[in-house]
């Protein structure tokens, strides 16, 4: 495969919001005081992991708190399994102004 085609691959393969394979393992960065991707589209059964990239402590609070991570210092992850379809918002408690989603189809 041409160098030019893997990279176009790997681009594509991590445009936000792209869906994952069920049972599979998507990952959210947390850096500069954001989620990235803001909005992860995921199949039932699939576990999302996030990874704290900023210089300073996060969480990941859901808001009905069915998911709540301790303080994650630098490199620290997270993971929760979606095992129900729905729409799951989410925010850092710390920063409560940090917010991102996960819709579970």
């Amino acid at each position: 495969m041409k160098m030019c085609s893997l990279l176009s691959l790997m681009a594509f393969l991590t445009l936000p919001g792209l869906p994952a394979e069920a049972g599979g393992t998507n990952q959210v960065t947390i850096d500069n005081f954001s989620f990235t991707p803001q909005t992860l589209t995921v199949p039932v059964g699939t576990k999302v992991t996030w990874i704290n990239k900023d210089d300073v402590p996060h969480t990941v609070t859901g808001d009905d708190k069915h998911f709540v991570s301790r303080a994650l210092d630098t490199d620290q992850q997270f993971s929760f399994t979606f095992t129900t379809s729905g729409t799951n918002n989410y925010y850092c408690s710390v920063h409560p102004m940090m917010t991102g989603r996960i819709i579970v189809r």
